[in-house]
């Protein structure tokens, strides 16, 4: 792959009922890495959140009229379109995201495997019998419960994993029965608009599946607070979530918003597997992901050690342009946000911090970077950072480096290393996160797992099947026999 393998695109369009609609004002999307254009959109606004409302009402009709073998199929058409057109899809997000075109290969093979998954919970949706005769007033009845769609789904999506992170709001949405509005990233809405094209390649049901590009703050509450909308599901940060939720009066709602990732790394541990690990965990994309590894945990008698052997593995990765396929690192997805993580690694510093290797910027593009004595009370320790910094913290008791972990206002997910498996579930219990890693990073993720968090990390859980339960509604059916 070269550095000129990504072509500008002509201005595209909206999909809106099944049509392609442009707008008067357009948004160019540019290379993160050097500000390359890549891809023209529209500037939609509220008139054509108006006509997508009304166009996925009209679709929402269409999609609960499919029997659950039928959605699943539909959902596997899109996944063979997608698997056919795999080389173009993952320079879309290579493209519009920055991150190394070998990690946005990742996601669209992970993309697949979403769709596969969301496809096979469609085709077992199902209620329960109800055992009417647990009590008296229930005798000579029977009574069963079956999940049936909510109607139009409001689909805001994150900048960092745009195509995957959308089917995991899409592809439930469609398998449960519903129809769908994505309003993609501002930043990176190309894959949203080629996930469009494959949707009616494959016959999604016309006005099923609409996108609309432009402002987030000006569509996103349009789409809060619109009364045709039954739910709103959104990943990004927690201030926007906040909003949403305050908007959406009694639509059904969830929200991803993020974490500050910690791992603890106890003595006895496979060291060099967690080292190799946490170096992922906290730079894949530059960091730019809800369970990036942020902080470390490191027990005092092996944190030396974990330092040095971290600092050498990070020192190997290879910072480049993001189409060359040896690039580990790029960049970040604007200067903004590098500018302001070089500025959260000079207030650890005056706080007394030190860099042990990195944190550098180029433009857009930040070295990664390990910091140690981190003052507890910066935002490298108490913020999400979303860039490509780890800070590493020695403890002394397992209780102690817990404490610390939880010493947060978010809990997505957490991790930890250890050889004794009693020590590991009770990390588990006392972490004040959604979900553990026992000897891996907070950063794994299955895409069938449930994800989501506790406290500021938002509410609901996504991964297809917990994604159909919250997009459904349980309906009761009792008779009398």
């Amino acid at each position: 792959m070269t550095t000129t393998s990504m072509q500008l695109q002509q201005p595209l369009q909206n999909y809106v009922g099944g049509e392609w609609v442009d707008t008067a004002e357009h948004d160019v999307v540019r290379l993160p890495y050097d500000g390359t254009p890549v891809g023209e959109v529209p500037r939609a606004g509220a008139d054509l959140v108006e006509r997508a409302v009304a166009a996925a009402r009209e679709g929402f009709h269409a999609m609960r009229q499919l029997a659950n073998y039928e959605r699943a199929d539909l959902l596997l058409r899109v996944a063979d379109l997608i698997r056919r057109d795999l080389a173009e899809y993952t320079q879309i997000v290579c493209a519009e995201t920055g991150k190394p075109i070998k990690e946005a290969k990742v996601e669209v093979e992970r993309a697949l495997q979403t769709l596969v998954a969301a496809a096979h919970e469609a085709r077992q949706l199902r209620g329960e019998v109800i055992p009417m005769e647990f009590s008296a007033t229930g005798k000579g009845r029977m009574a069963m419960t079956v999940r049936e769609p909510i109607g139009v789904i409001a689909c805001i999506t994150p900048f960092n994993v745009p195509l995957n992170l959308a089917l995991h709001k899409v592809a439930p949405a469609l398998a449960g029965g519903n129809a769908v509005i994505h309003k993609p990233a501002t930043k990176t809405p190309l894959s949203a608009l080629r996930l469009a094209r494959s949707m009616e390649e494959a016959g999604v049901p016309k006005s099923a599946y609409n996108v609309i590009t432009g402002s987030g703050a000006k569509i996103g509450m349009a789409l809060a607070e619109h009364p045709g909308i039954a739910m709103l599901t959104f990943t990004g940060s927690p201030e926007v979530g906040r909003t949403i939720k305050a908007r959406a009066g009694f639509k059904k709602v969830t929200l991803e918003l993020g974490n500050n990732s910690a791992v603890i790394i106890e003595p006895g541990s496979d060291l060099g597997t967690a080292v190799s690990r946490t170096v992922q965990g906290a730079f894949a994309h530059s960091g730019q992901v809800c369970i990036s590894v942020q902080r470390a945990f490191v027990h005092r008698t092996i944190a030396g050690e974990f330092v040095e052997r971290m600092k050498a593995a990070t020192e190997a990765l290879k910072i480049g342009h993001p189409y060359e396929q040896s690039t580990d690192i790029s960049s970040l997805i604007d200067e903004t946000e590098a500018i302001r993580i070089e500025k959260w690694i000079e207030e650890a510093v005056s706080g007394g911090a030190k860099v042990a290797t990195g944190g550098k910027r180029t433009h857009a593009t930040v070295s990664p970077a390990i910091l140690t004595d981190v003052p507890a009370a910066c935002q490298i320790s108490c913020q999400e950072a979303f860039g490509p910094v780890v800070a590493v913290y020695p403890y002394d008791h397992l209780a102690s480096a817990i404490e610390q972990a939880n010493a947060t206002p978010y809990g997505l997910q957490a991790g930890i290393f250890t050889p004794d498996m009693q020590r590991a579930f009770q990390a588990a219990r006392k972490l004040e996160v959604g979900g553990v890693m026992i000897n891996d990073i907070p950063m794994y993720r299955a895409d069938h797992m449930p994800y989501g968090g506790v406290k500021g990390s938002g509410i609901g859980r996504e991964g297809p099947r917990y994604a159909i339960e919250e997009m459904t509604e349980t309906k009761l059916i009792c008779w009398k026999v």
